[in-house]
């Protein structure tokens, strides 16, 4: 990592976030946007960290029903006959595409279904422990891409090896992840960390330990943040 003006430790940026939540894409490229305008954004170093919104959600194979994202969302926060529900969830659905079309990105959940993510949230610690950050940002995108733009089945194990090896994971590490239960561990760590910083929604950014950003804020509130971080991490250099 390239360091600015005698910067010797990066700003951390850890993000929870899950794979399946739309404000999660939504927070990311508008944290991008903020990074990209940001002077000294060589000195960024960014974290993705594992929050499952359902933890409980049905995995393929297991025997259990997948519901569409539309009728598991009509059941949970629905109200009055059937077909209400559903009208309902659309309309949400419907809501929140229009809000990320305006930051530039293509929603199309008409086949979304409900999934299980611990896998996909694996494979990200994977990607970390092998490659990096650069390579853990790489499989965060083509994960939420997947769902969310290109109808693709994200709890199915050969959809996550193609996207895994696409961002730079070698396909036997990919496989070898999904066969066991590797860096399960991590991701119930990220989860209680979490807990014990209070958050209880995603996405939720953390800066250096000392600035929380909950939501997928304006572009302007990152900037902000990030200004703020960086002089505070230049004060503490110079003593």
């Amino acid at each position: 990592m390239a360091v600015v003006r005698g910067m010797t430790t990066p700003i951390q940026v850890e993000i929870w976030s899950d794979v399946v939540c739309p404000w999660c894409y939504i927070g990311k490229r508008r944290f991008e946007a903020a990074l990209a305008g940001f002077a000294h954004r060589d000195d960024v170093e960014v974290i993705y960290r594992s929050f499952q919104l359902d933890p409980s959600a049905p995995r393929p194979g297991d025997g259990r029903p997948r519901p569409r994202t539309v009728e598991y969302l009509a059941g949970k926060y629905g109200t009055g006959e059937p077909a209400a529900r559903i009208a309902q969830a659309e309309q949400m659905v419907a809501q929140v595409d229009a809000i990320a079309a305006a930051d530039g990105l293509t929603y199309d959940q008409s086949a979304a279904v409900l999934t299980n993510t611990i896998d996909a949230h694996r494979l990200l610690h994977a990607a970390l422990a092998h490659g990096g950050p650069a390579v853990q940002s790489a499989l965060k995108e083509a994960l939420l891409a997947a769902h969310f733009t290109h109808r693709q089945d994200i709890g199915d194990v050969e959809t996550l090896v193609r996207l895994a090896v696409e961002a730079g994971l070698p396909e036997t590490l990919a496989r070898d992840v999904l066969a066991g239960d590797r860096h399960a561990d991590a991701v119930r760590a990220d989860q209680d960390m979490a807990r014990s910083l209070g958050v209880s929604g995603v996405p939720f950014f953390v800066v250096d330990r000392r600035y929380g950003v909950s939501g997928a804020q304006p572009v302007e509130a990152f900037a902000d943040v990030l200004t703020r971080a960086r002089a505070e991490a230049a004060q503490a250099e110079v003593g």
